[in-house]
């Protein structure tokens, strides 16, 4: 997925550094500081998903729905977002939920200071906390925009950096806390995807847990389709349908015709509530 976020470019300078669909209210036990309101119940998928750059064509989506995948990461917003989504529209996502794709929405916010490379946003502990929030607005905008109802997850995409830099870290944390507070002060669900070597490392094992994401989305690039067995934290985090796994990238598939690289995903979380 970090290169779906990125050129391909600094997907290697990223490298370097570092089934069914239910109804249920779960994920919102491990949020805090929620706001007083009532929660639409979270849609929830468990099975395989795939992630890639730029949302496919419908007719691919129609080919590629054959049993195997049930859900796909979609880029819908962010300034530091890799690809142009001609394809990502509010018809596209009615069409794609009528086929009975789940849908899972992804924006590339800012990035953290002392990242390598170069991002068109790029957080600082001054900058932090109102680009949280307004990165945040965004979000819930672009994907209102698209028919991405409230009860829906976003989950902000952190690349890799040096969580032992202690500064950068709690510039990090300051934003994505902002972030996660104002979505679900908007009734969207807050996810994050990030590595367990760094970005999300930093939010499981966080001492103070307020404002941080319900759902933890984490890239381990061991080919284990799983959401448990190479969990690396304990065992009651982000647990009750709160999880996603990026197990495999890069996968040149072909279905009924139609090619697509992308990475693969176990799932066991919150989709769009959509239709």
């Amino acid at each position: 997925m970090a290169g779906h976020r990125q050129s391909k470019k600094r997907r290697y300078i990223t490298w370097a550094v570092a089934g069914a669909a239910v109804l249920a209210g779960a994920g919102i036990a491990a949020q805090t500081s929620m706001a007083a309101t009532t929660w639409p119940a979270q849609k929830t998928f468990t099975g395989h998903a795939f992630d890639t750059c730029a949302a496919p064509s419908l007719s691919a989506m129609k080919a590629w729905h054959t049993g195997f995948y049930g859900a796909a990461a979609v880029y819908v917003g962010g300034r530091n977002r890799g690809c142009s989504q001609p394809n990502l529209t509010a018809s596209w996502v009615k069409s794609v939920s009528a086929v009975g794709w789940k849908l899972i929405p992804i924006y590339v916010g800012a990035q953290p200071p002392c990242q390598s490379g170069s991002n068109p946003e790029k957080l600082t502990a001054t900058t932090a906390a109102s680009l949280g929030k307004t990165d945040a607005d965004d979000a819930v905008s672009k994907a209102s925009a698209l028919g991405m109802k409230a009860g829906s997850p976003v989950f902000l995409d952190m690349e890799p950096y040096d969580i032992t830099n202690t500064s950068c870290n709690n510039a990090v944390l300051t934003y994505v806390r902002a972030f996660d507070k104002e979505l679900r002060a908007k009734t969207y669900r807050s996810g994050y995807y990030g590595f367990t070597s760094s970005s999300a490392k930093a939010i499981a094992t966080a001492t103070d847990k307020t404002d941080l994401p319900g759902n933890l989305w984490y890239a381990l690039w061991d080919k284990e389709y799983t959401t448990t067995s190479d969990w690396p934290w304990g065992s009651t985090q982000f647990t009750d349908h709160s999880r996603g796994h990026q197990y495999l990238v890069n996968s040149k598939e072909t279905r009924n015709g139609y090619t697509i690289t992308v990475d693969r995903d176990a799932w066991d979380g919150p989709v769009a509530i959509t239709g």
